[in-house]
């Protein structure tokens, strides 16, 4: 794909949060008839889930009615995540108890996927629960494009990343493995995603027909597969990115970001794979192995499987279901 499309894409498609009023928005959805679900997957985040709740509760639910449904999926957390968000007004599911016949897993795309399964808003607005510096922009400004725009039918967030290092809060340098093997993944493979400022961000909507057809990988490599679906099911020029400015949460270690790559990469050979691109003599090698020192100083091994399952399109999910009934 030619550097000037990509570049005229760039500038097409990038909005900024100051650019949607929410009381024009409002206007909008009631005209066009429609609702809107926040879909925030949770586990363990009783430190932050309430204000990130509480505060889209008040802002886009009491003092103006842009959200219809504000839905926290508690990934069956062991620290009171979900009656922190009950106590900040947002309706609570537990993981498990939604499509219990399709059983439950651990990973974020499987909260996504099933919060998704729990909502019924024509536009669905996913937001994540660790965010320290939340306001109403996340929801407003993903909500835009879509309401503003016939062509867009997916939005992602874009934003600073600051990194802490010790005491200090850093401007930038969060964001590593999309600037380490992301992006230059994108670049090599999929050029026309090449303008998109945080290919992993976790703050995304779309109207629900889009993403009731996509499958959802459990774990870390969700956003990246959902990019690259969207382009080969729709194109490239359905998806809109906003700056929503800048985005404080805790940075996970090195060894959880090696972790999160794995299965980034083998999620990047999949998609590859099931386009055709790529064909492999030999299946890719599943263990992760991360040296660490023990209690005593002793360097010592870890292993981590390395197997990213996903969940089919909730489309057809129902559909299975519905025949086998």
């Amino acid at each position: 794909m030619p550097v000037d499309r990509t570049t005229q894409r760039f500038a097409a498609r990038t909005h900024h949060h100051g650019d949607f009023d929410p009381s024009e928005l409002q206007r909008v959805k009631r005209e066009r008839d429609l609702t809107v679900s926040v879909v925030i997957p949770a586990r363990n985040e009783a430190p932050t889930v309430g204000e990130v709740a509480g505060t889209l509760r008040r802002a886009l639910q009491v003092d103006i009615d842009l959200v219809d449904e504000l839905l926290v999926v508690d990934a069956d957390s062991e620290d009171g995540t979900g009656e922190v968000a009950r106590a900040a007004g947002a309706r609570v599911v537990r993981q498990s108890d939604v499509l219990p016949a399709a059983g439950s897993a651990l990973g974020k795309g499987e909260a996504l996927w099933k919060g998704l399964a729990a909502t019924d808003g024509d536009l669905v607005v996913f937001i994540d629960a660790d965010i320290k510096d939340i306001g109403a922009r996340f929801v407003v400004g993903l909500l835009g494009p879509l309401l503003l725009d016939d062509e867009v039918r997916f939005s992602k967030a874009t934003y600073d990343r600051p990194l802490q290092v010790g005491s200090e809060l850093q401007p930038s340098g969060g964001g590593r493995v999309t600037e380490l093997l992301a992006r230059p993944l994108i670049a090599a493979f999929w050029p026309e995603l090449g303008w998109l400022a945080q290919p992993l961000s976790g703050e995304y909507a779309g109207d629900r027909a889009l993403l009731e057809g996509l499958p959802f990988v459990r774990g870390y490599g969700v956003e990246l597969a959902m990019l690259v679906d969207i382009v080969e099911q729709h194109g490239a020029h359905t998806i809109a990115q906003v700056d929503l400015g800048r985005r404080v949460h805790d940075h996970q270690s090195l060894d959880a970001l090696g972790r999160m790559a794995a299965e980034i990469l083998h999620v990047t050979v999949d998609r590859l794979s099931r386009q055709g691109r790529l064909v492999l003599t030999d299946p890719l090698a599943a263990t992760l192995l991360q040296p660490f020192r023990d209690a005593a100083g002793q360097l010592d091994m870890g292993r981590h499987e390395v197997r990213p399952e996903e969940r089919p399109a909730l489309a057809d999910w129902r559909r299975l279901e519905g025949t086998s009934a």
